[in-house]
């Protein structure tokens, strides 16, 4: 979209916020780049230049603006509408492949040489991987600086940076500020919020901090010696509440109400307005609370290495499909007669995905042709005997979701299910944990759905359902599926596979969003906002 100058104009002039995300504004006359809803009064349109990310913004010598934080805007949703390299590798950068990898890992899983993929990303992004990468360490380091009372050298290796001097070069080139200076000037009253903005107190940001904080704002814990990081890198184990922005409309009631409803005992929980679960991170493992709000979603990180901070935020977001365009998606289904009035009614449904696609495939064979709570409970008996134990002072989360390896060498007579289902999940364990079937934040969409259908006990209604929710195809659909097949035909829609199929073909590329509206119009739990 940067290259339609005129359009970008408009939507500058406007504040449109919808486009916050998708492309950048910078100013000659300045040299600050800028979300499009920035409050400041918009420059001359000849002053204005437009970048497809905040990293090619930062390359061509723009610092982020103050006011707005660009740097911390919803993420672009073309990296979840497509399939293609580019979008793959983005999705891997957001996940710390980089960071973790370096630039020639993130070819490896991409199937590219290293000059492939530097070329594609600098042809379609104006930045190369490791720019990208600096820039996702730069809002990181901008979230730990403001939002703790960590000393600046454990803040650059928690972000990711090599040494300090990176890490002090990298915040005053993007922020025009010290990390020191930063620190100060968050402390001041009101300042806009981001993606993963942190509050001071817990409290939403701008609303300012109690006087006589003495420990770590919106923070709790302190760092403690980190086993296995690298020299002056520390393990922490703190608390941070963040804010995850979203473009607008966002429909709350299906997105819980479906992670609620399926929630696995030990794993996930709703408690006090808020979805609750641990996840298993590169570094360590961490537990979240994601409760709606007006504007944004709340989040608080429990995490025993700030390392994973980047990472989980990024699951989160990815969770609850928040960096999706609302618009575009509504405004298609609208054209359709029948889900027109589905639309008017809730806009802004959103896909409920996951933090752990090796987790939701496994899943997703346990929940074949069994109800909600059946599922659940087959989940539950794997996570109490295969589980990692997590203590959770908060709640009543006890485990992590067991890794592939660890239901690879399950004995299958311990499953207390079917024969034919137990050699499914045991063959889907083995594929995964061999990394012959790939359904990470950069894989294959088409071959992860190939390799999925060859295996023994796996039909269409499960690779679809992996793709719709662990792969995050927004087009993925599921005519088999009973549920939505009642709600069509109660619809006027047809209530076969093949026909319903052809008539969802007006429904490209959102059909998995069309999914969503269709099954909302059943009362199951699944579709409401669970009380308290």
């Amino acid at each position: 979209m940067h290259t339609e100058t005129e359009r970008c104009v408009r939507a500058v002039r406007s504040k449109d916020a919808r486009f916050d995300g998708w492309f950048f504004t910078a100013v000659l006359t300045t040299r600050i780049y800028c979300r499009p809803s920035c409050p400041v009064v918009p420059p001359k349109a000849e002053n204005m230049r437009f970048y497809p990310s905040a990293a090619a913004a930062q390359q061509a010598g723009f610092r982020a603006c103050k006011r707005c934080r660009p740097d911390a805007s919803p993420g672009s949703p073309q990296w979840n509408e497509r399939a293609d390299l580019v979008a793959r590798a983005m999705r891997l950068i957001a996940d710390g492949c980089v960071d973790r990898e370096g630039v020639s890992g993130l070819a490896v899983r991409l199937g590219y040489s290293t000059r492939q993929v530097e070329r594609q990303l600098l042809a379609e992004l104006g930045a190369g991987p490791l720019a990208l990468a600096r820039a996702q360490r730069a809002q990181t380091a901008r979230l730990l600086i403001e939002t703790s009372a960590l000393p600046m050298a454990d803040v650059a290796f928690a972000a990711g940076f090599a040494s300090i001097r990176a890490f002090n070069d990298t915040v005053r080139e993007v922020f025009a500020l010290s990390p020191s200076e930063l620190r100060n000037r968050a402390a001041g009253p009101g300042r806009a919020s981001g993606n993963g903005q942190a509050s001071r107190t817990g409290r939403a940001p701008g609303t300012g901090r109690t006087s006589g904080d003495t420990a770590a704002p919106g923070t709790t814990g302190t760092p403690v010696p980190g086993q296995g990081a690298a020299p002056g890198q520390a393990a922490v184990t703190g608390t941070l509440s963040l804010r995850l922005p979203y473009r607008a409309p966002l429909c709350p009631d299906n997105l819980f109400g479906h992670l609620a409803a399926t929630a696995v005992p030990g794993v996930e929980e709703w408690r006090d307005g808020a979805y609750r679960r641990t996840l298993r991170l590169p570094y360590g493992h961490g537990v979240v609370a994601l409760r709606p709000e007006s504007g944004h979603i709340a989040c608080t990180l429990a995490l025993t290495d700030l390392r994973d901070l980047t990472i989980a935020i990024s699951r989160c977001r990815r969770l609850l499909d928040l960096d999706a365009d609302p618009v575009a998606v509504d405004g298609l289904l609208r054209t359709d007669p029948v889900l027109a009035p589905l639309v008017a009614r809730n806009p802004g449904r959103r896909v409920p995905r996951t933090v752990d696609a090796a987790e939701f495939a496994v899943r997703a064979v346990l929940g074949q042709q069994v109800s909600t709570a059946a599922a659940r409970t087959h989940a539950a008996r794997l996570v109490r005997d295969c589980g990692d134990p997590v203590d959770d002072p908060a709640g009543g989360l006890t485990h992590l979701f067991p890794e592939p390896d660890t239901l690879a060498a399950l004995d299958p007579e311990r499953l207390a299910l079917p024969r034919t289902r137990r050699t499914t999940l045991t063959t889907l364990a083995t594929e995964l944990a061999a990394g012959r079937i790939a359904l990470g934040a950069g894989s294959d969409w088409g071959a992860a759905r190939e390799r999925l259908a060859a295996l023994p006990g796996i039909g269409p209604w499960t690779v679809e359902t992996v793709a719709m929710r662990a792969l995050g195809d927004p087009d993925a659909f599921l005519p088999t599926d009973l549920g939505l097949r009642r709600a069509a035909r109660a619809s006027g829609l047809p209530g076969t596979p093949a026909a319903l199929t052809a008539r969802a073909e007006a429904w490209r590329p959102w059909r998995a969003y069309a999914v969503q509206y269709l099954w909302a119009t059943d009362d199951h739990p699944i579709n409401h906002l669970p009380a308290g």
